[in-house]
């Protein structure tokens, strides 16, 4: 397995480590729900190092990626950053990404899991571009700064005016003295920052975020609250809601598919999609009973197998079980007859509009 600059780090505060997507990985310190709640009413410190970083340089960046991604890239100005899916030629899903647009550079990032696959599709497809694909993952690291405090922990940290750095916006600058980039984005629905550095000074600045966070009550978390978190809030995660069968429009991503944009690897499957409608959607619900819904779950519409969950968890912020599901188009505006079979027994359903929470836009 990889490991992050900051496992030691990690080890020292007491987590519980894991694999996940090739990588030695904290799921928890001091609990999942206490996590959570950190990140929902102060602040939570996330090592995202896993996240595949792809670099993109040269004068035919904004093209080639343009080809490969399903939002509109050449629009995006310096400084906006844009959620995007990859898609195979028959519109499904090889990964879900972010890119960040600077002045010299375009900034993907992917999924842990994904990283090696994308690489190796992207690469043969720059032909023709004047373009050069740098693979960062291992010399930056990557943290997160999630929770309605997260301002207040960096502002003073930094000469970057974040009261400016709106939602989807990134900038280079400065933190605690270190060459930074710091975009407003982030995985749970609330306020929050990623910001992304040199590998080297993981540890210095890991230590001086908590240090100078604590009067905000910042602390560490795992990948276990950032689940539950996205899942309150709606996010897709590859795997999950998204996978090599599934194509964005069913995954009710329609904001990242520019069909009227350029063309790239499987627009075409997907206009048709679009034309004949999807198979397929996905619905939030939440559970009456106290059984958890997990990934797999059969979900029955008027005693009828029809749909499968695809992410579940008792919400510690709605106080709910909640769970999305895929079901057939046709019975998604249905707004009663469902359940959910978990063991041997059956659960009503009841639909809920996604997302279940968001503070993502506030201030």
């Amino acid at each position: 397995m990889h490991k992050t600059a900051l496992n030691a780090k990690h080890r020292e505060h007491g987590a519980k480590l894991v694999e996940f997507g090739g990588w030695e990985m904290p799921v928890q310190y001091t609990g999942i729900v206490a996590e959570h709640e950190i990140v929902r009413n102060r602040a939570g410190l996330f090592d995202l190092q896993h996240m595949g970083r792809l670099k993109f340089t040269g004068p035919d960046r904004a093209a080639a990626l343009d080809s490969l991604l399903s939002n509109d890239v050449p629009s995006t100005k310096p400084g906006r950053a844009k959620y995007a899916v990859l898609c195979l030629e028959d519109g499904n899903a090889l990964d879900d990404a972010i890119f960040y647009v600077l002045e010299e550079a375009i900034l993907l990032v992917v999924n842990a899991s994904n990283r090696d696959a994308v690489l190796e599709w992207i690469r043969p497809r720059l032909e023709g571009f004047d373009v050069t694909l740098s693979d960062e993952t291992f010399r930056w690291a990557m943290l997160a700064v999630q929770g309605p405090k997260s301002a207040e922990v960096l502002q003073p940290l930094t000469h970057v005016d974040l009261a400016k750095l709106k939602y989807y916006r990134c900038t280079g600058g400065m933190v605690l003295g270190e060459p930074c980039f710091l975009a407003r984005t982030g995985y749970t629905g609330e306020v929050g920052y990623e910001l992304v550095f040199d590998a080297r000074v993981a540890e210095t600045m890991w230590d001086d975020l908590l240090r100078h966070g604590a009067a905000q009550g910042l602390a560490p978390c795992g990948l276990a609250a950032r689940d539950t978190l996205r899942l309150e809030a709606g996010m897709a995660l590859y795997g999950h809601e998204l996978d090599r069968h599934t194509n964005p429009l069913e995954a009710g991503l329609d904001f990242a598919v520019r069909l009227d944009a350029g063309d790239f690897v499987g627009r075409d499957a997907l206009l048709a999609v679009k034309e004949r409608g999807p198979a397929k959607t996905l619905v939030g619900f939440t559970v009456e009973g106290k059984r958890i819904p997990r990934q797999g779950a059969e979900v029955l519409h008027e005693g009828e197998v029809c749909g499968v969950v695809t992410s579940g968890t008792k919400s510690p912020t709605v106080e709910k079980l909640i769970c999305m599901a895929y079901v057939p188009s046709a019975k998604a505006g249905a707004t009663d007859g469902w359940e959910i079979q978990i063991s041997s027994s059956r659960y009503a359903l009841t639909p809920t509009k996604l997302p279940f929470y968001s503070r993502t836009r506030g201030a």
